[in-house]
């Protein structure tokens, strides 16, 4: 087991569909609890679509007494009594951290649930359970897809914060200057939360070009081509991508940054290498 780390350390994870990702799923949260994160955070599909599973496999994870856990929940969570209902369930497990989102619209949908907003959630979540939940929000160094501005960013994470949050977790980036200007002009703005950023290690171009397509996340151009360069050689393009994701950490604890939170995939190697790799 590792000695914990000298900086905030999380995990995300999604609900495994199938046995076989169940299994995997196990192994992978197994491997990582021995590196001692703050929290693990456990996702919400699009348009509620793993509400059932987000919960048990939230319920699942916190059978164990280290680390937390955060489950997430968005504004296409149901109803409020729904809401409720499913705070109320995870209150009688012991949870009371929740990661706020106004979450996906799944395709054909035209707009997301009873809440617009990520904002009149994270409201209604204090309003319902005053002095209850801790509430964590994302927020998008490199815009939201949606935003037509880097000022309308702000606002509506401004609008977020002052809603009552604990902190901010970063959709995953490449460019470490994007992080750290995007925090100076938060706390430009008055918006004062801790900001962790969230990296994604690379594994698989294809797979790491798609989510940066419906993400927004910029990647290089000298980074794609570097990418290409390794065609359909896996090994390769996971040496360079575990060799660049430690620079890009590295580059970002030099700055005291108030953690790092790894967007896993459910899977643990490439993870544990930056980590080991860090806390070496």
């Amino acid at each position: 087991m590792m000695n914990k780390p000298k900086f905030g350390l999380s995990y995300e994870f999604f609900p495994p569909k199938s046995d076989e990702q169940k299994v995997i799923l196990k192994d992978t949260q197994k491997k990582l609890r021995e590196t001692h994160p703050d929290f693990f955070s456990v996702t919400f599909g699009a348009g509620g679509s793993t509400l059932t599973a987000t919960a048990e496999t939230v319920i699942g994870l916190k059978q164990h007494d280290t680390p937390k856990v955060i489950p997430h929940l968005s504004c296409m969570g149901g109803t409020p009594d729904d809401i409720k209902k499913l705070l109320n369930k995870y209150l009688d497990h012991g949870i009371t951290d929740i990661l706020a989102l106004r979450g996906d619209v799944p395709s054909g949908m035209g707009s997301v649930g009873y809440f617009r907003y990520a904002n009149e959630l994270i409201e209604f979540i204090h309003q319902e359970f005053p002095d209850t939940f801790n509430i964590t929000v994302g927020c998008y160094p490199e815009v939201h897809p949606e935003s037509v501005s880097l000022d309308t960013e702000l606002k509506y994470f401004k609008r977020k914060v002052n809603a009552g949050v604990d902190r901010a977790i970063t959709q995953f980036f490449f460019n470490p200057e994007a992080y750290f200007q995007y925090v100076d002009l938060c706390e430009k703005n008055g918006i004062d939360v801790p900001i962790t950023p969230g990296i994604m290690p690379i594994t698989n171009y294809s797979n790491i070009k798609r989510f940066c397509g419906f993400c927004g996340t910029d990647m290089p151009r000298w980074l794609h081509y570097k990418l290409q360069s390794y065609g359909d050689d896996r090994k390769a393009i996971q040496a360079f991508g575990t060799d660049y994701t430690i620079r890009l950490c590295q580059q970002l604890l030099e700055q005291s940054v108030p953690g790092i939170h790894f967007y896993t995939l459910n899977r643990a190697k490439a993870t544990l290498d930056v980590v080991r790799a860090l806390s070496g």
